[in-house]
C-alpha cells in the first residue's frame, strides 16, 4: 500500500506503469480496487495511479474535506506532492464528478476527461444511491459476480457523510454548463442497465468536445460489467492526440453504433 500524508491525514494511492499520468477516481461504491483491470491495461503505456478519496477505501475520514471542491483540492496536492503534470482524469459517479469539479478550479492541469455513470444533474441521481447506507449498495448496482465482490470490498469502508457531502454539492450547484464551457476533451460513459444514474440527453451530452457512448451490456459499473469492451475505449480515448475531439472515436467500427 502506497500512502502520503496531507496535514497529517493519511491519503491512500496505488500506481502502475510509465509515461504520461492518468488517474483513476472511484465513486460512491467501493474504491480504487475496482479499477485493477483498468489500471494494468493503461500501464504498459500510461502511468496509472488510483486514489481514495477523502472517506474512502484506506484514506483517512476527515468529515471537513468531503465536498467536491475539497476532493479536487485533494487532487492538486496529491499532483504537487507527486511533482506530476497536465493529467487525463478517469473519474466514475462521484469521482466523474470530483473530475469535473478539479478541471474548472485547475484546467490548465487537465488534458481530458473521462467521465463513466456521471449524473449531470442532481435530478439525474435515483433517490436510492442517495439515501441508501453504502454498503446496501452493493447488491443493487453490481453483477454479483466473485470478481465484483473483490472489486467492491471496500465499500462498507466509506462514510456516508462523503457521500451525502457531494449530493448536496450536487445539489446545489449544476456545473456541468462551466466545465463543459473549458473546451477539455471529454467522454461520457454509461451503461444502458445503470439503475442509479439516468443517462442524459444529447441535447445536454454532447458539443464539439463532449461526447457520450452508452454500452448496452453494462450498469453501473461499466469496468466491471464490460471489462474487455470498457478498456478498448478506455485506451482508444487515451490514444487520441491531446486536444482532439473525442468524436473522432466514432470513426473506430468497434463505437460507431454506440456513440449517441
Amino acid at each position: 500500500m502506497s500512502a502520503i500524508l496531507l496535514d497529517g491525514s493519511i491519503v491512500h494511492y496505488e500506481v502502475l506503469g510509465r509515461g504520461r499520468p492518468v488517474i483513476f477516481l472511484h465513486g460512491w461504491v467501493g474504491s480504487w480496487k475496482y479499477w485493477i483491470s483498468s489500471m494494468q491495461v493503461a500501464s504498459t503505456s500510461y502511468r496509472a495511479y488510483a486514489l481514495d478519496l477523502w472517506g474512502f477505501g484506506d484514506t483517512a475520514h476527515v468529515s471537513t474535506n468531503y465536498t467536491l471542491e475539497q476532493q479536487a483540492s485533494l487532487i492538486d496536492r496529491f499532483l504537487i506532492e507527486m511533482g506530476i503534470g497536465k493529467i487525463a482524469l478517469v473519474g466514475h459517479g462521484m469521482g466523474a464528478l470530483v473530475s469535473m469539479t478539479f478541471a474548472v478550479h485547475f484546467s490548465h492541469s487537465v488534458d481530458r476527461v473521462m467521465a463513466i455513470s456521471c449524473p449531470l444533474s442532481y435530478e439525474g441521481v435515483n433517490a436510492r444511491l442517495r439515501t441508501s447506507p453504502v454498503s446496501d449498495l452493493v447488491d443493487w448496482l453490481s453483477n454479483r459476480s466473485s470478481e465484483s465482490t473483490i472489486a467492491l470490498a471496500d465499500a462498507s469502508k466509506a462514510d456516508l457523510q462523503a457521500v451525502t457531502a457531494s449530493m448536496d454539492d450536487l445539489r446545489a450547484d449544476n456545473f456541468f454548463g462551466g466545465f463543459r464551457a473549458l473546451n477539455i476533451p471529454t467522454l461520457l460513459v454509461y451503461g444502458e442497465r445503470d439503475q442509479a444514474i439516468t443517462i442524459p440527453g444529447e441535447e445536454m451530452s454532447n458539443s464539439t468536445m463532449t461526447q457520450q457512448v452508452v454500452l448496452e451490456e453494462s450498469g453501473h459499473f461499466p469496468m466491471l460489467d464490460e471489462t474487455a469492451r470498457f478498456n478498448r475505449l478506455l485506451t482508444d480515448f487515451l490514444a487520441l492526440e491531446s486536444g482532439a475531439s473525442p468524436s473522432e472515436l466514432e470513426l473506430k467500427e468497434e463505437w460507431r453504433r454506440r456513440v449517441r
